[in-house]
């Protein structure tokens, strides 16, 4: 099982090699982080359902990678909670597989969790999950991610009167880093189309408006 699935992680990666797609009306290079397709298939091993005869689907897009494993979400794991909850239909398998020297899995539940860091990292839109049929699918979208200035002007678009914090922001794109917020912030102040609505207020209390 350990080399059939790195053999699959492998060939998926000789696939993208050198691909490109179009963006902007020109091609672009097509790049995906491995790290984040190797943890979605191996977590469609972990926990597909044995039960069906089927096998795990890998398929590459012009735009998009998605990998589909028999037998739906397990338990109480649902499409909503896949990142806040941690359920194993095959626990002595992730066991088995996070005991090897070079354990090909995270602890339960970190898979999908390090799939959307990695993906983050390269400027791309987290993994999608959906049921199709008596299967659960993931797929990997080659979808840029909205810069920060650009969330917040949305933001403003479908909010016309409210204000907005740092902590808002880093909820709504996504962006961890304080900083990186406050600098992209900064830069929308700089460029007269966000205001604070009290340049005096302490941190915590700091917010921005738009510029009418």
């Amino acid at each position: 099982m350990e080399s059939a699935t790195k053999k699959t992680i492998d060939e998926v990666a000789k696939l993208l090699d050198g691909a490109t797609y179009y963006e902007d009306g020109k091609l672009s290079p097509l790049r995906y982080p491995v790290d984040a397709i190797h943890e979605v298939i191996v977590n469609a091993v972990l926990h597909r359902d044995y039960s069906l005869n089927d096998d795990i689907h890998v398929r590459v897009y012009d735009n998009r990678i998605e990998v589909q494993s028999p037998g739906k979400l397990p338990g109480y794991m649902t499409l909503e909670n896949l990142y806040d909850e941690r359920f194993s239909r095959n626990p002595n398998l992730v066991r088995m597989l996070h005991n090897l020297p070079k354990p090909l899995n995270h602890d339960i539940g970190e898979g999908l969790d390090t799939a959307r860091t990695e993906l983050r990292k390269a400027g791309l839109v987290a993994p999608t999950f959906e049921h199709r049929g008596s299967s659960f699918v993931v797929t990997l979208n080659h979808q840029r991610l909205a810069s920060i200035e650009d969330v917040v002007l949305k933001y403003f678009t479908d909010n016309p009167s409210a204000t907005v914090s740092n902590k808002q922001i880093r909820a709504l794109s996504g962006e961890d880093d304080i900083n990186k917020v406050k600098k992209a912030l900064q830069q929308l102040r700089a460029d007269g189309k966000i205001e604070p609505v009290d340049p005096n207020a302490l941190a915590f209390n700091f917010r921005y408006r738009e510029v009418k």
